[in-house]
């Protein structure tokens, strides 16, 4: 990667320069600037093990164990885990915009939204709901790293915990600074170290598992309906996050194949969580995972878990790097005139700030957690209009044209809005909240079903039938 010797919002400024200095390797000098095609290489195969690091999570073992805890049998856990997963689809769709505009997520939906609607929408969706994810998921890697600390011998004291959430809040950062060419080389060699560990771990989990279970009360008729439509939205809501997956794809050269591109994507989300999410249905027939170090002691031996809990941090640590990155060039689309490297560094004060708050002084993020419980009801409809809009344009993205940021840019639209995508998201965003049924929030219409959860499909299929329709009346065409 070539790097820019003038500190414009896609080149290196003074502290990337010094981290160079200090650590080997380059530091990615793009940031939302389209790359060039003497800079894209690799191949679509790539994004496999790109996208398994950040999924082989052990959340996916916990969220595979409340589907049984909910009263599903395992027959139907594993039918609800693989409906899910196939959302995976659509961050593989999103992911071809990359190669062929060269510009990421947070550029191309200028398309959408528009130049000053799209600020709107990633300084929401695209930075400050990923700055809260990467707070908790902090928080949750921090908490684990003191039970290891305490496997180790030490004492969890304050000044160690604090030691221990700096230590992960730079790892994750460096990861983030350094950019696309650090993140494919590691995650390849990461990918296959996680899933090595994680695979040891389930066959532990398997052997022991009751194959025979079933829940203490079946359910039948409507009531397992509604618990079976919610355990699918639960697992739907991963994927369906993943709007950002053309910001890994950009680098890839322009005459890649989209069905390879949005194939490799969408298999590096499925296929992780269609193992360890049925891994964690099983595990819940003998034990209880929320707590990976009480749970696993008698089924998996003592010097594993240790090895075990440090995976879990480092799958912690490959999901944020990919959300700190991402939110960096979401700062950039939002109108900060900063670099990429100094955008990142903003994102990862700000979480590592409400990091140490939650852990030392208030657990707000308790409250934002359950908040982002309803995160379905938004990211659902974002994703299905992202889709339509690869669907309506056959693909066709000009990172040049894109890059226009002024009222000469193509996707002004209305006074810098795409109504279209406003009005088709934010009615799809209401419809599908006065659908919801969960532990935070019961819609109207859901309370009038019985609790049952229509808010994904309500959601995602609303917004892409109006933003096919109002595109085509409001400015009279169907594709680019």
């Amino acid at each position: 990667m070539a790097i820019d010797q003038t500190p414009t919002p896609g080149g290196l400024d003074g502290p990337a320069r010094v981290l160079e200095e200090v650590l080997p390797g380059r530091v990615e000098a793009h940031g939302i600037d389209v790359i060039p095609d003497e800079e894209r290489h690799g191949t679509a195969r790539s994004l496999f093990a790109l996208w398994v690091a950040p999924n082989v999570s052990y959340l996916s073992f916990v969220v595979g164990g409340v589907l049984v805890v909910m009263g599903l049998s395992l027959a139907q856990a594993v039918s609800a885990v693989v409906v899910g997963s196939l959302f995976s689809v659509a961050t593989g769709i999103v992911a071809v915009s990359g190669p062929v505009s060269g510009t990421p997520s947070q550029v191309a939906t200028r398309t959408m939204y528009g130049v000053r609607g799209n600020r709107v929408a990633i300084a929401v969706n695209g930075w400050f709901v990923s700055v809260c994810y990467i707070a908790l998921n902090w928080m949750t890697a921090s908490v684990i790293g003191f039970a290891l600390v305490e496997r180790l011998g030490l004492a969890a004291t304050t000044p160690v915990q604090i030691v221990v959430v700096v230590v992960i809040a730079t790892a994750t950062t460096v990861v983030s600074v350094y950019g696309q060419g650090l993140i494919m080389r590691l995650y390849g060699p990461l990918s296959a170290a996680l899933a090595v560990v994680f695979l040891v771990v389930s066959g532990f989990v398997v052997s022991e598992a009751d194959l025979s279970y079933a829940p203490p009360v079946p359910l039948h008729g409507a009531d397992l309906w509604i618990t079976w439509v919610a355990a699918v939205t639960l697992i739907a809501a991963t994927p369906l996050s993943y709007t950002i997956s053309s910001d890994f794809a950009r680098y890839l050269p322009r005459a890649s194949s989209p069905v390879a591109v949005a194939t490799w994507t969408a298999l590096g989300n499925a296929v992780p969580n269609l193992v360890l999410l049925t891994v964690g249905a099983l595990a819940a027939t003998v034990t209880d995972l929320s707590d990976p170090e009480t749970g696993l002691e008698g089924i998996v031996p003592g010097v594993l878990i240790s090895v075990f809990l440090v995976a879990i941090i480092v799958g912690i640590l490959a999901n944020n790097a990919l959300t700190t990155y991402s939110s960096g060039l979401a700062l950039q689309a939002v109108g900060l005139r900063l670099s990429r490297v100094a955008c990142v560094g903003v994102t990862a004060l700000v979480g590592a700030a409400m990091t140490l708050y939650a852990l030392f002084v208030f657990d707000f993020l308790d409250t934002v957690s359950s908040g982002l419980v309803l995160l379905v009801t938004l990211v659902g409809p974002i994703m299905a209009i992202y889709v339509t809009d690869v669907l309506l344009r056959r693909n066709r993205y000009d990172g040049a044209l894109l890059s226009a940021d002024g009222p000469s840019s193509p996707y002004w639209y209305t006074g810098g809005v795409n109504l279209a995508g406003a009005i088709a998201c934010l009615t799809a965003f209401g419809a599908a909240l006065l659908c919801a049924s969960n532990e935070a929030f019961i819609g109207p219409v859901a309370r009038a079903l019985g609790g049952l959860d229509l808010s994904l499909p309500v959601g995602m299929l609303g917004a892409a039938a109006l933003y096919a329709g109002l595109t085509r009346l409001l400015y009279g065409r169907t594709s680019a």
